[in-house]
């Protein structure tokens, strides 16, 4: 693949939250690539051993650990795990999340406390119980948030709320953390092809479309495009860079693009 540097993360650990499929599969697949052990996480005992398998059947080594991010002691046993397989961990990559499209008002308490367990809790539950087993200084922690954190959306207040709160984590863990040579820093991916968000988001052409229009770049992003920036985020080449939410987007947290307000 292009921009992969063969060694990048040599003898080094990852450990990947969210990583049965997409995006952070995705990443996880790069970190190996790349030379890391990589240990993934996610609910579904099936899935997270299937995608651990893509990983090892390329020869490199990973296990598939299942865990809900929700709960915090079933994060801190994975990583215990993994510590316990490979040894310190060097990199961590905390992206489950969970969305659907809904008005407040057709919006259950239930449904918007779901959204936030997972994307905002499960990522302080990742980050906070890997600190002990960091390998540190240079220890690089990386959360996929959204552009949602910044940009209002209708129907998508359960998703605006808990990403705006992974970003000011984010930068508040950055603080605490950075005398120890801890960094923290997350990636917001724009409109990523071949993803579930995007099915759901675009599924005809028409939408597919329309929401191309409106990004700056004109496309989707890939998911090397997110993996080459968390790649990029965990190695050497980024050890000054901490605090920073790292826009992978084709522009798209600029606004609409279209011209349709200038053009009428």
């Amino acid at each position: 693949m292009s921009g992969l540097k063969d060694g990048l993360l040599a003898g080094k650990v990852a450990f990947v939250a969210g990583g049965s499929s997409g995006i952070n599969l995705g990443i996880a697949q790069h970190f190996a690539r790349a030379g890391a052990k990589v240990a993934l996480i996610s609910r579904s005992p099936e899935k997270i051993a299937a995608a651990a398998k893509t990983i090892t059947d390329e020869g490199f080594e990973a296990i598939g650990l299942a865990a809900d991010v929700r709960d915090y002691a079933a994060v801190e046993a994975a990583l215990r795990q993994t510590h316990d397989q490979f040894g310190k961990i060097d990199v961590v990559l905390s992206g489950a999340a969970g969305n659907f499209v809904a008005p407040a008002l057709g919006m259950s308490a239930n449904g918007f406390k779901t959204v936030v367990d997972i994307d905002l809790i499960g990522t302080f539950n990742v980050l906070r119980a890997s600190y002990e087993f960091l390998n540190r200084p240079g220890a690089s922690l990386i959360s996929i948030t959204a552009g949602q954190a910044v940009r209002p959306a209708m129907f998508q207040a359960h998703v605006c709320a808990a990403k705006a709160g992974i970003n000011m984590l984010t930068k508040c863990l950055a603080m605490e953390w950075g005398p120890a040579g801890v960094r923290v820093n997350a990636i917001s991916p724009g409109p990523i092809a071949d993803t579930e968000g995007m099915r759901r988001l675009a599924p005809t052409p028409e939408d597919e479309a329309r929401i191309k229009g409106r990004i700056t770049l004109r496309d989707y992003g890939t998911k090397t495009d997110i993996a080459e920036a968390a790649l990029y985020l965990s190695s050497d080449s980024a050890k000054y860079i901490t605090g920073t939410i790292l826009n992978v987007d084709g522009g798209s947290e600029l606004g609409d693009a279209s011209g349709s307000a200038v053009m009428g």
